[in-house]
């Protein structure tokens, strides 16, 4: 800093006020911290004493020893504490003064001290350096020791050698307390020291010194360095290593100061989703067994593959979870009906309250003055009569120099006039606009007393009720539309208002007053005197006794943010001045400072009530006053002589930051110096230190008062000024832990969780006060147990307006005893305040109900969090100590919540390093978990009107995510401890007798289904021509040649290509004379085809066929994306062992190209024929097959977890499984049908190239990626062919639910109509996407989509086709089962709409010929139909075996003929590796029986076993698409038992932190799991299968290759 060499207070005064100016300009966020620096350097240059340079940063001198690594030396150094403080006032980190407590920061220092031994790296979250820029950080200096916690971290930030380990000495300190020191703080381990305390490490024996060293920086191109020298005996190993490795790992994300920045990497637009590729995760081919797949890739013990940094810290969060903070779980679950929360069990030792039950406490009989006025108005009337000139009301201009002042008989005049003008003048002649009672609100800025003094007795005298408000500034104000409910609810139709206030509020552009969100429409009134009438001679004001009915309302904003008025009754209002009069003894002509907001409060009922009923002089002094000029109330004090000063701890501690400018103030007038929030505990510690520096300016320790009050019951205590020299009252010294507890216990065993408490005085005058237990009934509390104070007293708030429900729960409490029974007649009325009556009846307070967080049966205190937390170092980080924390509701207990406002020169390291200390300190002191820490910009939190944060508004823009951190931490694993217990699977014998025992059934029968019987085929003709395809072609070629097969549309819906019979006969006998003559291909080699969808693919199939030899159809390379697409291709080739390749001209070409080269080896391609121009010849023969079970040709596929298999799909299997579609699907030579798929796999190619040779109906071939450049062309394809049946995947369906959901109507006016459509098939092997089906039925049913034509058919690699929605039987239904059954494989119906259910819809009907039955897939047994078991089919088109590299057929046989453990033993079924279950429908199908629908629910390999239940990603990523709008797609996968989170950012980069708590919330209470590590990334980046199915396995490895480039990785602790 500028400053290190100058001496502030030597410099000359109008440097001083330039540079305090500039603090301000700072503080409000006027200049940016970089001019800032500028200017200040450049006003401190003249003063600057040259120091000697820091010697250069490579040879590294230890600083003196300090007492331990990061405590500040000893507090008691005065020079260092004014230096800081000064320092501190100067920067823009202040530290909120509500909380400043020397004793608390030493407490905290130590407890994070304590922390220190156990060293366990909490990995630092990863974000994307260009995302969030912040100033740079200026060069540091090796620290100094006065001041060792700012720059603990400065000495090694530039200096990048590895430093010698040091010597073993134990005597030498320095070195090795200097080493500990930059481990804790430097920029790559980021949190050395942040270590959770799960439990204490093992302190180290002294007699074994060992180097404390880990090297920090390794020079960049040596990654793969581990240390050598591990102590042997530390517990944990690994922790240190994964320390190191993460640091090293860092080395490339975290440039030390003398590398390049990286380049920015956001300025390019991000990548739309790239065409859909099918990877297989590295090199996975099904010919290994499921178990042994994954490991090929791991290379540690742990699965972590070494050079991962992604992975070194998932090492390093599993380190720190290793030893979690759970209950102990007692037995496991075993039981049908399992409890969802864990119960936590009582502790024995918790403190309980032993006191006898209390006494209500009586405050000093209220005395009768005989001059007291009858009604506060009648006070105004005489002084304004009697004591005309008599000051009032001094105000302040902006620089607090007196502005104007009001005396007592201006102030009755002006009151009068207004009153005359409200009650006559605002309407026409004869109507009244206002009668007495009506409700008005008061909007004046603080600034203007005299205004609000005159308008407040204006509504007085004209008997309507005053609602004074905060002045609307914007649209967007914290918690505006609160207002607007308080104004509704109070029936507010008319605003009194300034002119100058009127002109400042915010305007539409006509030039009228904005309406507000959630306001009523107001007239405004200006009340300056110029527009106010003067009453005719005969009109008085009418003032009568003081009554029960409201005089004014005060706003009082709750817990939740709702904003409530407090009526206060005429009586009440007369009444509690003449307490406070009594209380405080105030006299006739006294001078009164009022720092406080007049609107309402102490502010209000001091220094505009009581001060006009004793004739007081008040001088009011704005905020903004104190902003520009913090001392300015004490020299107001001093100039008048005041008697008594109304204050916060604020402005005491402002006031004592800047004394030192003012040396002759004098503050000994003061007899009473009333604290307003001396009820807050942190009010200690800055009463004490005030009193410290002004005692010397004439400040008596006497006249310090501190009091407690609430809106609700107005004062409740106040202590009396004293007698000088007596003794000062005694101070409570308790423990945070009993006080969690709810008793009080004199703190003893740990002073670092101690909280001081000052006393708040007595009772006030003629009122009644009890304690009562805040929860529950108001039960009378113990002497020793803390509880809300309530009061009976006629000076109290008397009602919520409006709200007779809420009022009555607050204003008319009559507390009980110990049994239940009421103890009296009287209401009371409740303060929110926490407290006790200690000696000699003195009450103290210890909190607030509405800061009151409950978390597992405990009670914490808000305000005790924040001192805690700015107790942390808070001038690093944390910007002006603006700190807020509250609770959420998530799994079914209070969550702790802690927001700061970061500095904009804090460093990510300095911020991470905070927030680890920060949990350490809670953890220790408080003894609670905090579930998340974040950190947002500089003023960004919602400001309440005097600038505070505003609650509720942060809380709600936390759960909306909108608060948009900078940095976040969540620990949910810390602070999640009622999780359900883990399930623990019961070993399973099975035998026959099982279905005695019960094992087997819970149902009524066994969960099976079968559909209809193919029936036999009678004509032995018909027998020969279908058995084999080829046959069936040239059967078509001679009995109708020119019947048209295919028809291929291109983009503009124009058949660029047809086939008829015969065609398609002649080029497939092309293609085959090419075969044996070019390719010299052998009866039965595999050959490749390589086409775009089309018909040349169906040809050279048929080709294939004819030839005898076996095609494996092949995606071709997507040619703009040849890198990513062409290893697959080249792998089915080479697994395929494919002697020939089939193919197009264009895509001949790229095999060969240069950009091909660059990513496989293009030498070693079989023979590459291209099918384009063939000669006319024919085949000398067509083979036929010597018997039906010979192979027709391998389907090759990538399933969803990597895997590529290719199955063997017989002739057999070919013809049973085109009979049978034939048979569900009513299909002849007269139909035609739409195909819209990718026709290289599954059920899709089947339609695409077999089924319409197989039963002639015509098929319209619509290639998936023509929908690219014309959305509506499969629609309208439907439309102008009058479609009845089409099929079509679900990346299909979302690209025209997306595209054109919102162009119905323009479909509609092209006249496409979609009522011929009677089945909509999609293909797929995945569970039903049952929103997506919806949402397409929903939108299209404008253009006459009949709700139940969309259906979905099952396919797996073992059976092409289990399931298809047929023409006829019922339609599909849908039913809703019980999440938490389904996690224990059970399946419990529910009703719609109940809670954690799934809706579920059936996977189609079962094809003819196919039979499934529901298993255990570890036991084998067939199950009953109420569980989830996996599905095995028995069907005629079942694949024969996979095709595998190694021939090693035995390895995968049990996939395809295994038979179940019991029941029946004989047939042969395939498992089809998903789980689902069977139920039987009310719906009768064609035969008349009741219908068994099958529902799929997830695929078996995709299944994640967290916490011994099962979990389908595909439910956890709907919760989190779910959790907030900016979510365009995620998934999830496990890794090391955690659960990783990916989620697609569609918004904005600054919402990428809010997505965190978010996700972390909704699938801890959707599913019970915590989440470990959420990514956010890029949308696009989730790999998604041309089938539009997620690639999750690999997406996980390549977030564990580090090759996701994320935007942000949070790690949750």
């Amino acid at each position: 800093m500028a400053d290190r060499g100058v001496d502030l207070t030597a410099l000359p005064k109008e440097v001083r006020d330039q540079l305090a100016e500039l603090d301000l300009e700072l503080s409000e966020g006027d200049i940016t911290q970089k001019g800032y620096e500028k200017k200040r350097t450049k006003l401190l240059a003249p003063y600057i004493i040259h120091i000697p340079a820091p010697p250069p940063q490579n040879d590294v001198q230890p600083p003196a020893p300090s007492s331990s690594s990061h405590q500040l030396p000893p507090s008691s150094s005065s020079r260092y504490r004014e230096r800081r403080s000064r320092r501190a006032h100067r920067g823009g980190g202040t530290r909120d003064d509500r909380y400043r407590s020397d004793i608390h920061t030493e407490a905290v220092q130590a407890a994070l001290a304590k922390h220190k031994e156990e060293k366990m790296a909490l990995p630092m979250p990863t974000k994307r350096r260009s995302t969030y820029v912040q100033s740079p950080i200026e060069t540091r200096t090796p620290p100094d020791s006065s001041s060792g916690s700012d720059d603990e971290m400065s000495a090694r930030r530039h200096s990048s050698v590895v430093a010698p380990p040091p010597p073993v000495n134990p005597n030498l300190q320095s070195p090795e307390s200097w080493i500990n020191r930059s481990v804790q703080g430097s920029s790559t381990s980021s949190s050395a020291s942040s270590t959770l305390s799960h439990g204490e490490a093992k302190p180290q024996p002294q007699s074994q010194p060992q180097p404390q060293y880990k090297p920090q920086y390794q020079p960049l191109y040596q990654p793969q360095l581990q240390p050598q020298y591990q102590p042997q005996h530390h517990p944990h190993e690994q922790t240190r290593t994964a320390a190191v490795t993460d640091m090293l790992a860092h080395s490339r994300i975290a440039p030390s100061g003398n590398s390049a920045p990286p380049p920015d990497v956001t300025a390019v637009a991000p990548p739309a989703r790239g065409p859909r590729v099918d990877l297989p995760s590295n090199a996975i081919v099904r010919g290994m067994s499921r178990g042994q797949s994954r490991s090929s890739m791991m290379e540690t013990a742990d699965g972590v593959p070494v050079s991962s940094r992604v992975s070194t810290k998932i090492q390093q969060l599993l380190n720190t979870l290793k030893r979690p903070k759970r209950p102990p779980l007692s037995e496991f679950f075993t039981d049908d009906s399992e409890e969802i929360v864990e119960a936590p069990q009582p502790d024995p030792n918790t403190p309980r309250p032993e006191g006898r039950q209390i006494m209500p406490v009586k405050g000093e009989p209220l005395g009768v003055v005989s001059n007291w006025p009858p009604a506060l108005q009648a006070a105004l009337a005489r002084w304004g009569a009697t004591q005309g000139k008599s000051p009032a009301l001094t105000a302040l201009d902006i620089t607090g120099r007196p502005l104007y002042t009001l005396t007592y008989g201006k102030l009755w005049s002006r009151s009068v006039k207004l009153a005359y003008t409200l009650l006559n003048k605002l309407g026409t002649k004869n109507e009244q606009i206002l009668k007495p009672g009506d409700r008005v609100a008061l909007v004046y800025p603080n600034s203007d007393p005299g205004m609000f003094w005159v308008a407040f007795y204006g509504c007085l005298l004209a008997e309507v009720i005053p609602v004074p408000i905060e002045v609307p500034l914007s649209r967007k104000d914290a918690g505006i539309s609160q207002v607007g409910f308080l104004l509704g609810s109070c029936g507010v139709g008319l605003a009194l208002t300034s002119e100058i206030c009127l002109k400042g509020l915010p305007k539409t552009p006509a030039g009228e007053i904005m309406q507000f969100k959630g306001w009523p429409r107001l007239k405004w009134v200006v009340t300056d005197s110029k527009y106010l009438t003067k009453p005719s001679k005969d009109w008085q004001p009418h003032i009568p006794t003081a009554n029960t009915d409201p005089a004014y309302i005060e706003y009082k904003a709750s817990k939740e943010g709702t904003v409530v008025g407090v009526a206060v009754s005429k009586v009440a209002m007369l009444t509690h001045c003449q307490a406070l009069t009594q209380a405080c003894n105030y006299c006739e002509g006294e001078t009164l400072v009022n720092v406080l907001d007049f609107k309402k409060d102490m502010g209000l009922w001091h220094g505009v009530l009581t001060a006009v009923m004793n004739r007081i002089h008040t001088i009011s002094v704005p905020y903004a006053v104190m902003k520009a000029c913090p001392l300015s109330w004490v020299q107001r004090v001093h100039i008048h002589k005041a008697r008594a000063a109304l204050v916060k701890c604020r402005d005491l501690h402002w006031a004592m930051m800047a004394h030192r400018e003012q040396r002759d103030t004098s503050l000994a007038s003061l007899r009473m110096l009333i604290v307003a929030d001396g009820a807050n505990p942190w009010s200690v510690s800055s009463c004490d230190a005030f009193l410290n520096v002004f005692q010397s300016h004439g400040l008596k320790p006497e006249v310090i008062c501190p009091c407690a009050t609430s809106p609700e019951a107005m004062t409740v205590a106040i202590r009396r000024s004293g007698v000088p020299g007596a003794p000062l009252p005694a101070r409570a010294i308790l423990s945070l832990g009993g006080l969690s507890h709810g008793v009080i216990r004199v703190n003893t065993e740990d002073k670092n969780s101690a909280l001081t408490v000052q006393d708040v005085g007595h009772v006030m005058p003629g009122a009644l006060m009890c304690i009562v237990k805040p929860d529950g009934p108001p039960q009378l509390c113990k002497t020793d147990e803390i509880g809300e104070i309530i009061i009976n007293s006629r000076a109290g708030g008397t009602m919520y307006y409006g709200l007779p429900g809420v009022t009555k729960n607050t204003f008319e409490v009559i507390p009980v005893n110990a049994n239940g029974v009421p103890i009296g007649e009287i209401p009371f009325v409740r303060s929110g305040l926490l407290g006790f009556v200690g000696p000699g009846s003195l009450i103290f307070v210890v909190g607030k109900i509405e800061g009151l967080l409950m978390v597992s049966g405990r009670r914490h205190n808000a305000d005790d969090l924040v001192a805690t937390a700015l107790a942390v170092e808070p001038v690093k980080t944390v910007y002006r100590g603006r700190i807020a924390v509250f609770s959420v509701t998530v799994f079914y207990d209070e969550r702790v919540i802690i927001v700061a406002e970061q500095r904009p020169d804090a460093s990510e390291e300095d911020s991470f390093q905070w927030m680890s200390r920060v949990l350490q300190a809670i953890d220790s002191i408080h003894q609670v978990g905090l579930y998340c820490l974040a950190l947002v910009p500089a003023n960004t939190l919602p400001k309440t009107p005097l600038g505070g944060i505003h609650i509720s508004d942060t809380k709600q823009f936390f759960l909306e995510g909108n608060l948009h951190p900078c940095n976040i931490l969540m620990c949910p694993h810390t602070c999640v401890t009622n999780l359900p217990k883990p399930r623990q699977k019961q070993p399973v014998g099975v035998g026959p007798a099982s279905v005695m025992v019960g094992n087997l059934v819970a149902g009524k029968r066994i969960a099976q289904a079968a559909g209809r019987d193919l029936g036999m085929i009678e004509d032995q003709d018909l027998v020969r021509k279908h058995q084999f395809l080829s046959e069936a072609l040239q059967w078509r070629a001679q009995t109708d040649p020119d019947h048209v097969l295919y028809v291929l549309l291109n983009a503009k819906g124009v058949a660029v290509g047809t086939a008829t019979c015969v065609q398609l006969h002649k080029r497939a006998e092309k293609i085959a004379a090419a075969l044996t003559e070019k390719g010299s291909i052998n009866t039965g080699e595999n050959v490749v085809l390589l086409y775009p969808p089309g018909i040349d693919l169906i040809a050279a199939f048929y080709g294939c066929l004819y030839a005898g030899c076996v095609p494996v159809n092949v995606r071709p390379p997507h040619p703009q994306n040849l890198a990513a697409t062409l290893p697959t291709v080249r792998m089915i080739i080479d697994v395929s062992k494919a002697a020939c390749i089939l193919t197009t001209q264009t895509l001949m070409r790229t095999l060969r190209s240069k950009e091909a080269a660059a990513s496989v080896n293009i030498k070693t391609w079989p023979t590459i024929i291209d099918t384009d121009d063939l000669p006319r010849r024919r085949p000398p023969h067509i083979y036929k097959p010597p018997t039906a079970e010979m192979i027709a040709y391998l389907d090759f596929s990538v399933s969803t977890t990597g895997m590529l298999t290719g199955v063997k799909i017989s002739h057999a299997a070919i013809s049973a499984l085109c009979r049978s579609i034939k048979l569900q699907c009513e299909l002849y030579s007269s139909r035609q049908i739409a195909i819209c798929l990718d026709p290289y796999c599954g059920l899709g190619f089947v339609l695409w190239c077999l089924a319409s040779v197989y039963s002639g109906h015509q098929s319209i071939l619509i290639p998936p990626f023509e929908l690219e450049s014309c959305l509506s062309l499969w629609l309208s394809t439907l439309s102008q062919y009058r479609i009845r049946d089409t099929f079509c995947s679900y990346s299909v369906m979302e690209l025209c639910t997306k595209g054109l959901g919102t162009q119905t109507e323009l479909l509609k006016a092209r006249g496409v109509n979609l009522s011929c459509v009677r089945s909509c098939v999609v293909i797929a092997e995945e569970r039903p996407r049952l929103a997506l089906s919806h949402s397409f039925s929903k939108l299209f049913k404008d253009v006459g989509l009949s709700s139940r034509a969309v259906s979905t058919a099952f396919g797996s690699r073992v059976n092409l086709a289990v399931c298809l929605q047929g023409t006829t039987g019922p339609d599909p239904c849908t039913v809703y089962v019980d999440m938490k059954s389904l996690r224990h494989d059970r399946v419990r119906l529910v009703e719609r709409g109940a809670p954690q259910s799934l809706p579920l819809m059936e996977s189609g009907k079962i094809l003819p010929g196919v039979r499934v039955i529901i298993v255990n897939p570890e036991t084998k047994g067939p199950l009953g139909d109420s569980h989830l078991g996996e599905i095995w089919v028995n069907s005629p088109h079942n694949a024969s075996g996979y095709y595998t590299i190694y021939g090693e057929e035995s390895l995968q046989a049990d996939h395809f003929n295994t038979k179940l453990s019991f029941g029946d033993p004989q047939t042969l079924w395939a498992r089809t590796g998903y789980l689902g279950f069977v139920k039987r429908t009310e719906l009768l199908d064609a035969s008349g029986d009741r219908h068994d629908a099958l529902f799929v629910v997830g695929s078996l390999d995709e299944t994640l076993e967290l916490r011994g239940l099962r979990y389908h990603p595909i439910d956890i990523e709907i919760s989190v698409s779910r959790a907030h709008r900016s979510i365009a797609e995620s998934a999830v996968f496990t890794w090391t038992n955690l659960l990783v989170v990916v989620s697609e950012l569609c918004g904005s980069e600054q919402d990428a932190l809010d997505l965190v708590p978010l996700i972390t919330n909704v699938v801890l209470e959707e599913h019970h799991l915590i989440v470990g590590v959420v990514v956010i990334v890029d949308p696009g980046v989730i790999p998604i299968n041309s089938r539009g199915e997620k690639q999750r396995m690999h997406l996980r490895d390549s977030f564990l290759a580090d090759q996701l480039d994320p935007i942000y990785v949070a790690y949750n602790m």
